[in-house]
């Protein structure tokens, strides 16, 4: 209230300021300039309450050390471990402490801030994280004993791993100063202000509508030809081996107009690729819209633990958005679940010759009573008729999936079943983890983790034998087809330009100089080639540069359907 009655009182000062001046004949344009150059806020403080001096910068702080004050000299280092979302979840933390007057380093021993961002997802990835703590501990030892020990380090432990293991951190790890869970790198200025007289701080609270959405990534690699782009966060599936809905929270997504202006401002920047990332990326809802849809639409056969949401853009709306900004861009998203992909997604997959045609629909196992263990919501049978309609709708389509060897009480027979699964749908990208127990899930408090270690990797060797062999024919076959690939780099032992085709698969050529619409040149990061395939190993394929295009003039002969078909 006292807010606006100053105001009112400000807005009638301006007013009689100029009242006199204005009564001749002055134009708006003339009144709108002596607005601008007249006097303000602060004038209408000094004069009102008879203050000599309104203070217009930072007031120093007495009880906050300098090197607080002036962030400008704290140097940050980041360690990143895990998953494109932590890479993501890295360039939204950089822009905060960036705009907080921090700055970054990729040398250690100019670090002031030692970051790390983490992943609980499985074992392996915390025991990395866990010798990388003991690396700092000794580097920070090393400085508190040298010349520079006025110039202290902190180390902060943000992400997944942040907010499982708190009290463990603070207790095993005691060079720990910030633990800050996915949710609350907004506080991380202030977690790391208050290190400075020693305290250790703590945030993992989670929420339920944070999306960082107002906050612009700066990306770690401005050379990069791709980028990443987080649309929602949280899962509510609550798939019975993951720790995700614990670490993450709960389902949350950006507004769609946030995503858009973000891809165009990727765009923009001269980024040829984006991937849309969430833990359930095509369980995407925007609520802040209105829409004429109501009920969530799920694939044929697929049912969730939650009830049906009600209303919001959906990720087919968001896809459709997000490909019309540039025709030019390629658009991939991750990770997915496979009950999210009904028609109207496929449609408008299949549709847009920029969204890459590589569907990730992780199966986690082939056996039904596996998938009913690990409460997935849909039987082997289901899963097949979603890939026999995917086929339908998007031919020559490729699909990748995650696999799991080993869950609790799995059989042979029911392994078996994993493999045939395999067999039968021709993975052109395969994720194979042996099972990994996380505290806090559902397994962890239901079922026994009873399959020994030896028969884990034995089962997991044979799904990585079986895989790199099928992908071995399917990518033989592609010998003699031209694909589309766009160009990231060189690779560093052979010095042959390195690009993607999309289905992500790695493309090698040597580098030379082709036909473009300017005549002939070479090849560089972020042109789009068109390759021909001459020879091809599991994961791999070399081929023979044949000229300049772009993704419209690429497909403009032959839709992706047509070229499809062309390959069978």
């Amino acid at each position: 209230m006292l807010f606006l009655q100053n105001g009112k009182r400000f807005l009638r000062y301006v007013s009689a300021s100029y009242k006199c001046r204005c009564k001749s004949n002055a134009t708006l344009s003339t009144l709108k300039n002596k607005l601008k150059h007249g006097p303000g806020l602060k004038e209408f403080i000094e004069e009102s309450n008879g203050i000599s001096e309104v203070i217009t910068h930072p007031p120093h702080i007495p009880y906050l050390p300098d090197n607080i004050q002036n962030t400008t000299k704290r140097k940050v280092y980041f360690d990143v471990y895990g998953c494109q979302m932590n890479l993501n979840d890295t360039e939204i933390v950089w822009s905060i402490l960036k705009n907080e007057g921090f700055e970054k380093t990729e040398v250690e021993n100019e670090a002031d801030i030692f970051l790390v961002m983490t992943c609980a997802i499985r074992e392996g990835a915390e025991t990395k994280i866990w010798h990388r703590l003991d690396h700092l501990r000794g580097f920070k030892n090393r400085r508190a004993s040298s010349k520079n020990k006025n110039k202290p380090v902190k180390i902060g432990i943000l992400g997944c791993m942040a907010e499982r293991l708190k009290e463990k951190l603070l207790e095993k790890e005691k060079c720990v100063d910030v633990v800050a869970g996915p949710d609350s790198y907004r506080d991380l200025p202030r977690l790391l202000a208050l290190t400075e007289n020693g305290q250790t701080a703590v945030n993992v609270l989670l929420s339920l509508d944070e999306t960082y959405a107002d906050v612009v990534p700066v990306r770690l690699n401005q050379d990069s030809i791709s980028a990443f782009i987080s649309i929602m966060r949280g899962c509510d599936n609550m798939c019975t081996y993951c720790i995700v809905p614990f670490t993450r929270g709960r389902e949350r997504s950006r507004p769609v107009s946030s995503i858009v202006d973000e891809v165009r401002h990727l765009s923009e920047c001269g980024v040829k690729e984006v991937t849309l990332l969430g833990q359930n990326v095509n369980s995407y809802r925007d609520i802040t819209e209105r829409t004429e849809k109501y009920d969530t639409h799920l694939a044929e056969g697929f049912r969730t633990v939650y009830k049906h949401k009600k209303g919001g853009l959906r990720f087919a709306d968001l896809l459709d958005k997000v490909s019309s900004v540039d025709p030019e861009m390629r658009i991939r998203f991750t990770a997915a679940h496979p009950k999210d992909f009904p028609d109207e997604v496929l449609q408008v997959i299949s549709e847009r010759p920029n969204i890459c045609k590589l569907l990730h629909l992780p199966a986690q196992s082939g056996s039904t009573a596996v998938l009913e263990r690990m409460r997935r919501g849909y039987t082997r049978e289901a899963y097949l008729r979603l890939v026999e309609r995917v086929r339908a709708v998007i031919p020559g389509v490729g699909l990748s999936t995650d696999m799991i060897s080993g869950f609790c009480g799995e059989t042979d027979a029911e392994f078996e079943e994993t493999l045939s699964l395999m067999e039968l749908v021709d993975y052109n990208v395969a994720f194979l983890f042996l099972y990994s127990m996380r505290e806090k899930t559902a397994a962890y408090r239901r079922y026994k983790d009873d399959v020994p270690e030896s028969v884990k990797k034995q089962r997991h060797q044979r799904m990585i034998e079986l895989y790199r062999r099928k992908c071995q024919k399917l990518n033989n076959a592609e010998i003699g087809n031209i694909h589309l690939v766009l160009v990231e780099g060189i690779v560093p032992k052979t010095g042959q330009i390195m690009g993607r085709n999309e289905f992500y698969i790695k493309v090698v050529f040597d580098q030379m100089e082709i036909p473009s619409e300017c005549g002939v040149k070479g090849v560089k990061p972020g042109d789009y080639v068109g390759v021909r395939i001459v020879a091809a190993k599991c994961s791999v394929l070399s081929g023979v540069p044949l000229y300049h295009t772009s993704i419209r003039e690429f497909y403009k002969e032959y839709s992706w359907g047509e070229r499809a078909a062309l390959r069978v």
